[in-house]
């Protein structure tokens, strides 16, 4: 007999980021991946918020972008990863977040962190070097909102009331201290595509952030680990490079301009920096199943960012991963809600 529990949930990131300045084109291919994916199967659909344009996209308004998505959709959950926090009025993100869950039929899921663009916090009117603690304090006053506690003013409760938030907040961290912090928190964990900054493959930099979350989680529900990892299945290695090479490549040289990759990568460092998983799907599974955090992960969130392939390409990546990369890894598709059968009535025309 056969154990029937998936190994851990799918889900797929879009940066929402396209090719040229037609951003309603953008928004819209973002939109049919979700409805691409939702009829695939996966589990989690998530979006990055960007305020800075990046390469012919950014969405700096995740939440109304969602709810479009939940009107279009019938099963995929709706995530952040992340939302940045200390930009944010944690009351009225909290507001937006319940709304969103209640049209989605409770299908919300909020990751947060604090971001890294300075510029982006000097556009808002906020300050860089205190994004940590801003990330911090804002947190908390999302997480008394969320549990429709009292906040910000005696007697004042967010509406639509939220409703069973305490194991769908996600953070994003970027070391073992910090995913401690999250744990400590009751946050589920966030792991970035690739650690920067680091010479060792972005999985040995990770797993022991992994572990040190574990080690300290001491609530009584399961602790969720979510696991970004750059995944580009296609025909073959030559087919997948030439749709993602160029943009990574590209990639790496502005992460080289901020300290954060040396300078001078060629293309197959770049792919490595970024932590890539790309070619025919066998050559995927064979190597995740070498990847050294994808044991302690719940969930394995797939995205092509830094690449924007071509949307025809992108969804038949997406089909790959659903039917082909992930099955081998020990995931299933969730089942389809049966439909309701509708009550007998009398005709009430004349």
């Amino acid at each position: 007999m056969t154990d029937e529990t998936p190994r851990f949930r799918l889900g797929f990131l879009t940066h929402v980021q396209g090719r040229g300045d037609d951003l309603a084109q953008t928004y819209r291919d973002a939109q049919e991946l979700f409805v691409a994916a939702d009829e695939l199967g996966f589990d989690v659909g998530w979006v990055a918020q960007h305020h800075v344009t990046q390469g012919g996209g950014g969405l700096s308004s995740p939440w109304p972008f969602l709810a479009h998505a939940a009107a279009r959709t019938t099963r995929i959950r709706l995530g952040t990863a992340i939302t940045i926090l200390p930009l944010e009025d944690p009351v009225r993100l909290a507001e937006d977040v319940a709304t969103v869950d209640l049209l989605s039929g409770g299908r919300v899921e909020i990751g947060v962190g604090s971001g890294a663009a300075a510029a982006e916090y000097a556009a808002l009117g906020k300050d860089f070097e205190r994004r940590r603690e801003l990330t911090s304090a804002n947190l908390q006053v999302l997480r008394t909102a969320l549990a429709n506690e009292e906040v910000g003013a005696p007697g004042f409760r967010i509406q639509p009331t939220a409703v069973g938030f305490g194991d769908r907040i996600w953070q994003g961290v970027f070391s073992g201290g910090g995913a401690a912090y999250a744990a400590a928190g009751g946050s589920n964990l966030l792991l970035n595509r690739a650690a920067y900054g680091f010479d060792a493959p972005t999985d040995e930099v990770q797993r022991p952030w992994a572990d040190a979350y574990l080690a300290a989680w001491d609530r009584p529900r399961r602790p969720r680990v979510g696991l970004s990892r750059f995944i580009f299945p296609a025909k073959d290695k030559r087919t997948a490079l030439r749709q993602i090479g160029d943009d990574v490549h590209r990639a790496a040289l502005r992460m080289a301009e901020s300290g954060s990759f040396p300078k001078g990568l060629g293309v197959e460092e770049a792919l490595r920096r970024f932590h890539s998983f790309h070619g025919a799907p066998e050559e995927i599974v064979t190597a995740l199943r070498q990847e050294k955090v994808l044991p302690v992960a719940t969930d394995l969130i797939t995205q092509f960012n830094p690449a924007v392939p071509d949307h025809g390409a992108a969804i038949r990546a997406l089909e790959l991963i659903a039917t082909e990369v992930a099955p081998a890894l020990g995931w299933r598709p969730r089942a389809a809600p049966q439909p309701t059968a509708e009550p007998a009535t009398e005709p009430t025309g004349v």
